[in-house]
């Protein structure tokens, strides 16, 4: 290799490992280009009244945030509060009933042969170090609240950096556009464009197709924590709807805390809050998300669950929630890149 081969390939290396370095505000980058396709099709659809883009672009941005402070505000003070008393109640439960355990061995004590009872006296030893053990577990509950709040100050940062870089791309996205294209060497820009057309089109239809997804989920599971009768009904159908983003494992995520609260009431009511998900995902799994996702984007099961493997691996829990509109965007790059520009141009 020559001298320039040689630089080239290491400014290659070097701004990959710059890129990984930075890979969590890339994603942040990521997060605020998909709000803003989803608000840019909204101001689209709110400027056929003849409204000027300026006012449906604030009306877009103004629904976003409330959206955001609406959901927020709904949903993790009540179920916070919720889990914080399971996490009180059930450990003082447990300990009510191995003490009344531990009663029940010592009347034992006077009405059992001595042999019996020595081998019993070594199981009462263990329940009396395992009570001990239950009075000591409200102090990590309490020890991680500190943890929660700065994990929830960070969380808001990055939402507002989110937030502010949108509004920058929406105010002015042709100009972004260019910026980036210019990146791309000259012989190429015009077929660029075209496919950045194509990524902004399936991360529109990605949108849709999960917002019709979320608002079923979340009315049905509505519905059936009312017909159930299981507080916080409104709260818990609205955190299904938004883990239903990622999927596989946010629905999974999405009954813990229904369950938690049922288990408060009746631990019966907590099995039927299991049966009512595992019904609402069957449902949404083999019926409702094929057929959006064959109207709006088609993607293979298999590619899904690896592609939320691999995100979550290399970019944490920002990865795994963006893991599918990362995947239909890497999906239409490879299409028209490496298969259509590369491979299929490749002769013998």
């Amino acid at each position: 290799m020559t001298i320039g081969q040689w630089f080239g390939f290491s400014a290659i290396l070097c701004a990959i490992y710059i890129l990984w370095q930075v890979r969590q505000a890339l994603l942040l980058v990521f997060a605020a280009i998909v709000l803003a396709t989803a608000l840019n099709k909204l101001a689209r659809w709110i400027q056929r009244f003849k409204i000027k883009r300026s006012w449906a672009i604030f009306f877009s941005i103004s629904l976003l945030i409330l959206t955001f402070v609406t959901i927020f505000l709904l949903v993790v003070p009540p179920l916070f509060d919720q889990l914080q008393e399971l996490a009180t109640r059930v450990p003082r439960g447990l300990e009510r009933g191995l003490q009344r355990l531990n009663l029940w061995i010592n009347d034992l004590k006077t009405q059992l042969p001595g042999d019996l009872w020595q081998n019993l006296f070594q199981v009462n030893l263990q329940i009396n170090a395992l009570i001990q053990q239950l009075q000591r577990l409200g102090n990590p509950v309490i020890g991680g609240v500190g943890t929660f709040l700065g994990n929830t100050l960070g969380g808001v940062f990055s939402f507002l950096l989110v937030i502010v870089l949108t509004i920058m791309l929406l105010a002015d996205p042709l100009a972004y556009r260019q910026a980036f294209i210019q990146l791309i060497p000259s012989f190429y820009r015009q077929r660029m464009n075209g496919i950045l057309d194509q990524c902004e089109e399936a991360l529109g239809l990605w949108v849709v197709g999960a917002l019709i997804d979320m608002t079923v989920v979340a009315i049905c599971s509505l519905t059936g924590l009312l017909a159930l009768q299981v507080p916080l009904a409104f709260a818990n159908a609205i955190l299904a709807g938004f883990l239903n983003l990622i999927p596989n494992i946010g629905p999974t995520l999405s009954v813990i805390p229904p369950m938690a609260i049922a288990l408060l009431e009746d631990p019966w009511k907590s099995g039927f809050v299991f049966i009512l998900y595992f019904l609402i995902q069957q449902a949404e799994s083999n019926f409702l998300m094929p057929y959006l996702m064959a109207k709006q984007v088609s993607l293979l099961p298999a590619i899904t669950l690896i592609s939320q493997g691999f995100f979550l691996t290399f970019f944490g829990f920002i990865g795994l929630l963006l893991a599918l509109p990362l995947t239909v965007v890497g999906q239409v790059l490879v299409k028209e890149i490496l298969i259509r520009d590369i491979l299929d141009q490749w002769e013998q």
